[in-house]
Formats: structure tokens, sequence, C-alpha cells
């Protein structure tokens, strides 16, 4: 599974680096980074959900 943000829809609100901190962190710009764009099988569950869970709707799921 691969995890990708749009840069231009994404807010930086933070919602999936408190849901999946490990994959995902707020940069010093307060830009979103992603740690681990190819996700682990033992985070899948988390980034599953901070992806349903982006309020503009800017990350997406290849799988």
């Amino acid at each position: 599974m691969r995890v990708r943000v749009d840069p231009l829809v994404c807010e930086a609100n933070g919602v999936c680096v408190g849901l999946a901190p490990e994959v995902f962190d707020l940069n010093d710009d307060d830009e979103l980074e992603i740690l681990k764009p190819d996700v682990p099988a033992e985070e899948a569950d988390h980034v599953r959900h901070a992806v349903r869970s982006c309020p503009k709707a800017a990350l997406s799921l290849e799988e």
C-alpha cells in the first residue's frame, strides 16, 4: 500500500499526524510530510483511518 498527499489541497491541520504519527509529520513550514509512503503492514489500519478522516480529502491510497 502506498499513501500520497495532494499538496494543493492539504491544509496541514494534522489529523493524520495524530492518527498515524509513524507515517505522517508536519515540518517546520507546516507542510505535511509522509515519512513512510510505502506503508508498513502494521500501520495499514491507522493509515486507512487517517485517509478517511482527512477533512480536506487530501490523502489517497494505492493498494
